[in-house]
């Protein structure tokens, strides 16, 4: 290598309409699924929303399936740390209170995430990306009813639930806050985080 300064490489210029961008792009069109359905949307669907030429959205994105693939990561990648840190053994945390604290994380997550979550939830496994994530809630949900276990184990929940019902009643009840929940609405999200966590874990706990 020569001491020779070497000159800074000119900026690409930035193909497409000024103001968009990927993360515009995908936002629009996890809202555009949601309202047609993902099947039913197209790429010339998703430029006439956005005001662009579809040229310009291939500038960004490789397709359609592209972007479904990014929303679904979008709704299960922050949960999907949330579980495992809730999951490790803890010296100071018992299983019920990892369990406890995951389900107020998720409720965190879903109204963080809440477009993305509720295309999440209509997926029914037509494509090799669809079955990704199918698989990825399936996960989430083993996991969960292991933390349930534990946490009946130590006498801290009622036993006489199997923990796999348990983890899809949990999910559920947090789940249905795509159906009413609305980021400018009557409720902070602190307030119903601590309302799914208390209604649920006060109804659960042993006696």
């Amino acid at each position: 290598m020569t001491s020779a300064a070497v000159p800074e490489p000119a900026s690409p210029r930035r193909r497409g309409r000024p103001g968009y961008d990927q993360a515009t792009i995908l936002r629009t069109a996890v809202d555009l699924f949601n309202r047609r359905g993902y099947d039913a949307t197209s790429m010339g669907d998703l430029a006439k929303e956005l005001g662009l030429t579809k040229a310009a959205i291939y500038h960004h994105v490789d397709g359609k399936e592209q972007l479904l693939s990014a929303a679904l990561d979008d709704a299960l990648d922050e949960l999907t740390t949330a579980v495992t840190e809730a999951t490790q053994p803890s010296s100071d945390l018992s299983a019920y209170e990892r369990l406890r604290s995951v389900v107020r994380r998720s409720v965190e997550v879903l109204m963080a995430h809440q477009s993305s979550v509720t295309l999440l939830l209509r997926v029914r496994g037509n494509s090799e990306v669809e079955l990704a994530a199918l698989q990825r809630r399936r996960w989430l949900d083993d996991q969960l009813a292991e933390l349930v276990a534990q946490a009946a184990r130590e006498g801290s929940l009622r036993a006489d639930i199997p923990p796999r019902l348990v983890s899809r009643l949990l999910f559920g009840m947090v789940n249905s806050l795509v159906e009413w929940y609305h980021a400018d609405g009557t409720y902070e999200p602190g307030t119903v985080a601590d309302a799914v966590t208390d209604l649920a874990f006060d109804g659960l706990r042993a006696h």
